[in-house]
C-alpha cells in the first residue's frame, strides 16, 4: 500500500512540475519517460543489486576511517575539545562532544581531499563518465551534462564554474537546469559530514546520501525541462577545468584554505539559524497552545509540509514529524534537518520513513543557498543577471520537487 502511495506521489509531483511550466503545450512525454526511467534504473541498481550493497559497506568503512583521521588531527590541534584524551571525568555522557571541534573539522579534510583528487584527474574522469551517460540517455548538451554531473561532487557554484566558458551561450532552459541540479544535490565536501550525523540511525549513510545525489540528477533535469521547456539543440561543451594547483601539496594547501572558509561559514550559519529558530519559537510561544502543546516553528512547518511528505510514501501518522524535517530543510538548511533527523526519538519515524527522508533532504534547495547561487552565477555571467534572478525562486521549487521525487522513488523500492 505504501509503495502505491509513493508511486502515486511520483505522478503527482511530475504533474505539479508540468502544472507550473512556462509552456505546458511543449511535448514532454519523452522527457518524462526517460527521466523517470533513468531515475528508476539508477535506484534499482544502487539499492537492490548486491554489489552496490557491498559498496555501501565499503563507503561506510571509508567514513569511519575519515572520521578517525579527522579526530586525530582535531585532537592534536584542539586537544580534548577535538576528541583528544580528557583531563577529567565526564559527569554526563555526551557532554564532551562539541560540534564545532568534533564534527565540523571533517569539512576541511574533505575539501583538501577533493582538491587532491581533482588535481590527480580522478574526479574529472568520474564527472565525464556521468556526463556521457546523461548525454546519451537524456539527450542533453555536453555543457549541461558536465555541469549536472559535477554537482554530485562539487557545490552549486563550483559546478557552473567548470563550464564557465559556455554559461553565456546556454539556453534559458539549460541555465535553469544547471540551477535546479545545484538545488537538488549536495556537494561532495559535505557528504561525509551529513553521513557522520545520521550514521547512528541510518546504516550505510554515506552510500545513501551519495546515491540520493546521483538519483536526483535525472529527476532534476526532467523537472527543469518540464518547468522551462527547451525547444532548441543542446549546447555542446567539454570539461576543461582550470588547473590552478601546481603540485599535490599545492592542491592540498588550496583545498585546505577553501575548506577553512566553508568550516567558518557553516559554524556561523548554524549559530545564527539556531538562534533565529529559538527566537521565532519564543515569539510563537506567546500564542495559545494547540493540542495541549505550545506552537513552534517546527510544528507549523510540519503541518504545511505533511501533504508533501505523504506523497513520498510517509504514513499520515508520521507525516507531521517528517514534514517538519522537510520544512526546516527548505526554510533553513539541510544540515539542521539532518541533525534533527538524527536526534528524533526512535518511535517518531519508522525505518522506511527514515530512509525516505534521508533521500528527500539531500539537496541545497533553500533560501540561504539561493543567495549563494545567485551571487556566484552573477559574478560568472553578469550579462544574464536579470534572467538568473528571475529563475531563482523557480529553482528552489524545482530542486525541492526533484528531491521529493527521489524520496518517492526510494519509497517505491522499499
Amino acid at each position: 500500500m505504501l509503495m502505491l502511495q509513493s508511486l502515486f506521489g511520483l505522478l503527482v509531483l511530475t504533474g505539479i512540475a508540468w502544472g507550473v511550466s512556462e509552456n505546458r503545450r511543449a511535448p514532454q512525454v519523452r522527457n518524462i519517460a526517460i527521466g523517470l526511467g533513468l531515475q528508476f534504473l539508477l535506484a534499482l541498481l544502487l539499492l537492490k543489486v548486491p554489489i552496490f550493497r557491498e559498496l555501501f559497506i565499503l563507503l561506510n568503512g571509508a567514513v569511519l576511517a575519515l572520521e578517525a583521521s579527522t579526530q586525530a588531527g582535531a585532537g592534536f590541534v584542539f586537544g580534548y575539545l577535538g576528541g583528544g584524551r580528557l583531563p577529567f571525568e565526564v559527569a554526563a555522557p555526551g557532554s564532551d562532544f562539541i560540534l564545532a571541534f568534533r564534527a565540523l573539522p571533517i569539512l576541511v579534510v574533505m575539501s583538501a581531499l577533493s582538491a587532491l583528487l581533482f588535481y590527480w584527474r580522478i574526479l574529472p574522469k568520474i564527472v565525464n563518465g556521468i556526463a556521457w551517460l546523461l548525454e546519451r540517455s537524456m539527450g542533453v548538451g555536453g555543457a549541461l551534462g558536465l555541469g549536472a554531473a559535477a554537482n554530485v561532487f562539487v557545490g552549486m557554484v563550483e559546478s557552473p564554474l567548470l563550464i564557465r566558458p559556455y554559461l553565456a551561450t546556454l539556453s534559458r532552459s539549460e541555465l535553469f537546469a544547471i540551477m535546479t541540479c545545484g538545488m537538488a544535490t549536495v556537494a561532495g565536501t559535505v557528504l561525509v559530514l551529513y553521513a557522520s550525523f545520521i550514521g547512528p540511525v541510518i546504516p550505510g549513510a554515506l552510500g545513501h546520501i551519495l546515491t540520493a545525489s546521483l538519483i536526483s540528477i535525472p529527476a532534476a533535469l526532467m523537472v527543469a525541462r518540464l518547468m522551462v521547456p527547451d525547444t532548441g539543440d543542446g549546447t555542446s561543451g567539454a570539461l576543461t577545468p582550470d588547473q590552478a594547483a601546481t603540485s599535490s601539496m599545492d592542491a592540498i594547501t588550496q583545498g585546505t584554505s577553501a575548506g577553512l572558509s566553508l568550516f567558518l561559514n557553516v559554524i556561523a550559519m548554524l549559530l545564527v539559524l539556531v538562534a533565529l529558530v529559538n527566537l521565532v519559537n519564543q515569539l510563537i510561544g506567546l500564542l495559545p497552545d494547540i493540542g495541549d502543546a505550545p506552537l513552534t516553528l517546527q510544528r507549523i512547518l510540519g503541518w504545511l509540509m505533511a501533504p508533501v511528505v505523504w506523497l513520498m510514501g510517509i504514513p499520515w501518522a508520521e507525516a507531521q514529524t517528517a514534514g517538519s524535517l522537510m520544512g526546516v530543510k527548505t526554510i533553513l538548511n539541510e544540515l539542521l534537518a539532518y541533525i534533527e533527523l538524527a536526534n528524533l526519538p526512535k518511535e517518531a519515524l519508522s525505518p522506511r520513513s527514515q530512509h525516505i527522508m534521508t533521500y528527500a533532504l539531500c539537496g541545497f534547495a533553500n533560501f540561504g543557498s539561493l543567495g549563494i547561487m545567485l551571487g556566484g552565477l552573477h559574478s560568472m555571467v553578469p550579462e544574464r543577471r536579470e534572467e538568473i534572478v528571475g529563475l531563482g525562486l523557480k529553482s528552489i521549487v524545482s530542486g525541492t520537487i526533484a528531491t521529493c521525487m527521489t524520496g518517492a522513488m526510494v519509497g517505491v523500492m522499499m
